[in-house]
């Protein structure tokens, strides 16, 4: 049987909420899953959402099931209805009546919520979206609930707190003459931003965080919140003109370095990471991140694992090592550097990081006890002399920037991210791009120019910080925290996988880890997957020519429509290589900077359906190519 366009694309035939377009006047919304999205005025984005939202108690998502949808368009605007339930983990339901009305001056969205019995829950109301882009660094009000006017900024660099609390409303310019006031009642809303996980967008939501989560609702007992939008004219109106179908490059030439490509190995994929060790070598990695974990019952056979992979492939060996920090630092780390010793696993380098540091620790809660990091950094250089020591956190951006490593006795600072984190639809994972960029740039505000490494970072949670553990994905859906991903294995991996290392690369990370080899992280196909089982993912080929690109001299490339396309080119031997990625499931135009005697290879549906097999370079005369869905190509020109 023929697989479907989905499961090339997306690794699952499983579909997403259908959008529906809503225009009243200028302002228009997409109605999606009951909530609102891409909410524009004049074309210009002016909130990103507007969503009623239930978390159960490790802050997944309860997904809601929506019945009596009705939408009625009049000439004065759209009224729309329908009730949800969320049910959580435990089988609790909460039932919301729900209604938005739309008009050419604004919008209301209301919810009224009922739990049929207590139901535990780390929130429960509206998320508000503004955008990143154009709107980092710019002015804000903000209305606090006693009615003052505090006039800001939202944040440039990552804000690791709230920016704003107690907040009852927030205005910002959207276009020349146009302020737009979101107003939000029912509760104490606070915003925090979302850039620290990768989200695009800063989010004001209901319910402080300071207090205690989770919480109950009380069976019976109806709460009602509400979210007003409207728009304030104070001079004339241009509308925003829409972006040209046809994307341009430009580039530039002797911008730094790229990073060599780092895979990560776990001690509970061994017997399969040994099968396929010669891939490391195929893939040009040169660096293992091995994952070590006391608490996880990792030892002396971890160790010995890792000196067979490091052995057969010649790749230098970073330890993740997570300090348990139970007894006297010397002891723990005694017996890990004898254990190394006695394995014979030669280290490049080790990472450690208390374990209680895998964990967040949300606004207004305790920091678990733990030794100072200057403590834990003097234990390992004693038990790991002459050995480069890295830091920083081995869950995302988020915990670093909350708890700012001392980077002084540190050879590179690291991090990982995690594009599901509060959503996994596609359009919202694509959208992390626009995040990520600032991460770095925080990054670079916070430490400087230490070395600096990033990952393993994959569309999948391997770990999750905000709840006991990541959820379980046996079904291949698009789940919050899942420890699996079906669009891992597919064109959008390879997509992603491109531009996380496009949108990077102005940081200049050395090490750049984005896969693991086995498992759900990992390169090879599984049974039912896009590529045969047993053959390379097609995120492989893209971290093979991202590996390739490791020596040479990186170009800088712009496209004009960075929410579609991303890339990145170096300059090696003579030969200049440009990567490019499509974001987006539609084809797209991209012009290119130079044309004649090129090579270009794309991985797209075409290929998959033709078995996914070595991709192979032709010739290329044109002035532009057009990528399919979610396709990456490979540009050389001698």
């Amino acid at each position: 049987m023929m697989p479907s366009r989905a499961f090339l694309l997306f690794g699952t035939d499983e579909r997403e909420p259908e959008a529906r377009r809503i225009e009243v006047g200028r302002l228009s919304a997409d109605l999606v899953g009951g909530n609102l999205r891409k909410i524009r005025f004049a074309g210009r984005e002016v909130l990103r959402a507007i969503s009623f939202l239930v978390r159960d108690r490790d802050w997944g998502t309860c997904e809601a099931q929506i019945e009596g949808l009705n939408v009625e368009e009049g000439a004065s605007g759209t009224r729309i209805r329908y009730t949800a339930r969320f049910k959580a983990p435990d089988g609790a339901a909460l039932d919301c009546r729900a209604a938005i009305e739309l008009g050419p001056d604004g919008l209301l969205f209301d919810a009224r919520f009922t739990p049929k019995r207590d139901f535990e829950t780390a929130r429960a109301g509206f998320a508000v979206l503004h955008p990143i882009v154009g709107l980092a660094g710019r002015p804000v009000e903000v209305e606090h609930s006693d009615g003052s006017i505090e006039k800001s900024v939202f944040p440039d660099l990552i804000e690791p707190w709230q920016p704003f609390k107690d907040i009852a409303a927030i205005t910002h310019e959207v276009l020349p003459g146009v302020k737009a006031e979101c107003r939000m009642i029912g509760d104490v809303f606070e915003m925090e931003d979302q850039r620290n996980w990768t989200d695009g967008s800063y989010k004001t939501y209901v319910r402080p965080l300071a207090l205690p989560w989770p919480y109950v609702l009380e069976a019976g007992e109806t709460v009602r919140q509400s979210v007003r939008l409207t728009f304030r004219e104070t001079g004339a109106i241009v509308k925003e003109a829409e972006a040209p179908a046809e994307i341009s490059l430009s580039v530039r030439r002797d911008a730094g370095s790229l990073p060599a490509i780092g895979i990560g190995l776990r001690p509970d994929a061994a017997g399969e990471d040994l099968r396929n060790v010669r891939l490391l070598t195929r893939l040009g990695a040169r660096h293992l991140i091995c994952h070590f974990d006391p608490d996880a019952g990792h030892g002396a056979a971890a160790l010995s694992h890792f000196r067979h992979m490091a052995e057969a492939s010649a790749c230098a060996v970073t330890l993740e090592y997570f300090v348990p920090c139970k007894r006297a630092l010397a002891d723990e780390f005694g017996e890990i550097a004898d254990m190394v010793r006695k394995s014979g696993l030669e280290l490049a380098s080790i990472a450690v990081s208390p374990s209680v540091d895998r964990q967040s620790t949300p606004p207004g809660s305790a920091w678990p006890e733990c030794p100072p990091l200057e403590e834990v950094y003097a234990a390992a250089q004693v038990a790991f002399p002459g050995v480069p020591l890295g830091g920083g956190m081995f869950s995302y951006f988020t915990e670093l920037n909350r708890k700012r490593v001392p980077a002084e006795r540190l050879a590179y600072v690291s991090h990982c991210t995690n594009p599901i984190v509060h959503a996994a639809d596609d359009l919202s994972v694509m959208q992390t791009f626009e995040a990520l960029g600032d991460v770095t740039r925080s990054v670079r505000a916070i430490f400087g120019r230490k070395p600096y490494r990033i990952g393993p970072s994959t569309i999948a949670m391997r770990q999750n910080p905000y709840g006991s553990a990541t959820k379980d994905n046996a079904f291949g859906k698009r789940i919050a925290m899942a420890n699996r991903d079906p669009r891992h294995n597919a064109l959008f991996g390879a997509a992603w996988t491109l531009a996380y290392a496009a949108t990077v690369a102005g940081a200049e990370p050395e090490v750049l880890t984005l896969s693991t080899l086995a498992g759900p992280f990992g390169l090879l196909a599984g049974a039912g997957e896009p590529a045969e089982a047993g053959r390379p993912r097609p995120l492989f080929h893209v971290l093979r020519w991202l590996a390739q690109l490791s020596d040479g001299e990186r170009i800088a490339v712009d496209t004009s429509a960075p929410d579609r396309v991303l890339g990145l080119g170096a300059a090696v031997g003579g030969t200049t290589t440009l990567l490019l990625a499509n974001l987006t499931p539609d084809l797209q135009t991209v012009t290119l900077p130079e044309s004649g005697g090129q090579r270009l290879t794309v991985l797209d549906e075409a290929w998959l359906r033709e078995g996914a097999k070595e991709p192979e370079a032709r010739a290329h005369a044109g002035a532009s190519i057009v990528l399919s869905g979610y396709a990456v190509a490979r540009i050389v020109t001698a």
